[in-house]
């Protein structure tokens, strides 16, 4: 278990946030387990990412190649990590009770060119950690959570720990992250 590359995707520009924060308790109980680990930050101006074109009558190549026909490369990038990955941490402010545009646009595009891909989706059985950080009234993260599940779900994903940290409890829940990055390095949960 203690091999290989473990990720943490997050999406939010304000890099002295919670939702940094949370990424870095992820990457600290990560690196204190044994594990390596990578961020990437889907809020970088110089990463685009657009949102999905609901190509055709719906479905572009995405359904038949499980490949974007956006040429942003970004995507086409998180799917290889995610495919090469041992275990991965989704991390993401709260905007209205939902996951960041940014997040929004990865989860969308990601769930269809994967949820369909021949031999199944290279997250299928992989272990993800899920975190929703709602900086100001700390309302939402319930919401976020069950969005970010249910995109588990669908792309084959394990969804392990449903995490949400506000700025009241911000202390707290950052050891709670940490602990999870360790426990996913240690192999302590359970694959279903």
């Amino acid at each position: 278990m203690f091999n290989g590359m473990y990720h943490v995707i997050t999406s939010s520009p304000n890099k002295d946030g919670l939702t940094a924060a949370a990424g870095q308790a992820a990457i600290d109980g990560i690196t204190s387990a044994g594990g390596s680990a990578e961020l990437i930050d889907i809020s970088d101006p110089a990463q685009i990412l657009e949102p999905c074109r609901v190509c055709g009558n719906g479905w572009g190549t995405c359904r038949n190649t499980a490949k974007c026909v956006i040429e942003d490369k970004i995507l086409e990038k998180i799917q290889l990590t995610i495919k090469d990955s041992k275990g991965v941490f989704i991390i993401t402010p709260v905007y209205f009770g939902q996951s960041s545009e940014r997040m929004k646009y990865f989860i969308d595009r990601y769930r269809r060119c994967e949820a369909f891909r021949q031999g199944g989706s290279w997250a299928a059985g992989k272990q993800f950690n899920l975190v929703a950080a709602a900086g100001g009234s700390g309302n939402g993260t319930a919401s976020c959570l069950v969005e970010l599940e249910n995109w588990a779900r669908h792309v084959g994903a394990v969804p392990q720990e449903r995490i949400g940290i506000t700025r009241f409890n911000r202390e707290t829940v950052l050891k709670v992250i940490e602990d999870a990055g360790a426990r996913l390095v240690k192999g302590e949960y359970f694959g279903r």
